[in-house]
């Protein structure tokens, strides 16, 4: 496969399956927070795709971890509704991940700002 074609599925993939969580999954724990499709890479070969998502909530109370698992339990109706919409061959298989890029950020932030206080 070219990297054009993996890149181009990748980012469909990416817009069709946002647009799937916010409108047709219909699960009330996902309501609690907001879930943004930070990336998604695929194999070689198109056969599976690694989501990764970022959860902000207001609420301390709920789990983000949680959530991730409600949408790994949605992958199955998620991939159906992917395959209503685009045009593969094969839907690949949906692996979902956690991005804590958001937090690691905030982390080094942190710590530099400790840094420059200490000066």
């Amino acid at each position: 496969m070219s990297k054009k074609r993996n890149y181009r599925v990748a980012e469909e993939i990416k817009r069709e399956i946002s647009d799937i969580i916010k409108t047709e999954v219909k699960d009330p724990r996902l309501a609690t927070g907001v879930i943004s499709i930070t990336g998604v890479k695929m194999t070689g070969d198109l056969s599976y795709a690694q989501i990764s998502l970022s959860i902000y909530t207001k609420d301390q109370d709920v789990n983000v971890t949680e959530i991730l698992e409600t949408v790994r339990k949605c992958a199955g109706f998620i991939r159906t509704e992917l395959g209503k919409r685009i045009r593969i061959k094969h839907i690949p298989q949906l692996l979902f991940q956690l991005d804590t890029s958001m937090e690691y950020g905030d982390h080094i932030n942190k710590i530099l700002k400790n840094l420059n206080l200490s000066n």
